[in-house]
């Protein structure tokens, strides 16, 4: 387990709670746990899933389709429609970061200006502080 999750840059116990979910499933030889092509495969698209955002139970979603259709046809329209609803809730938090970057800038500069027109030099090092 421990190479596997080395592989991954993933923790030990990042890979026992997959399984814990049924994400991931090993074979067993005693105490030991057997990943086959199959669990390396669902636990790369587990990890792009959760850099992209989707919760694992989106991604358990989109796993279990995986298996149940050979020509992948349901996964893919899946991942088509929860991709789009992915990129709707990006672009609205995107609006949201640029409405408060812009903010925070009008109150930086309006804070700058106060401090120039005190006369105190602090305003210069708040700039370079970029």
């Amino acid at each position: 387990m421990s190479e596997l999750a080395e592989e991954f840059q993933v923790t030990p116990r990042t890979i026992r709670f997959y399984e814990d979910q049924g994400l991931l499933a090993p074979t067993r030889d005693g105490l030991n746990r057997i990943y086959s092509h199959r669990d390396r495969a669902r636990l790369t698209l587990i990890c792009r899933g959760k850099r992209l955002g989707f919760s694992l139970a989106e991604i358990k979603d989109f796993l279990n389709l995986y298996d149940t259709d050979d020509r992948q046809i349901e996964q893919m329209r899946y991942a088509l429609c929860r991709g789009r609803e992915r990129i709707k809730s990006l672009e609205t938090q995107f609006e949201d970061v640029k409405q408060t970057l812009h903010e925070l800038r009008a109150l930086e500069s309006q804070i700058l200006d106060h401090l120039r027109a005190a006369g105190i030099e602090a305003a210069k090092t708040s700039k370079q502080n970029k």
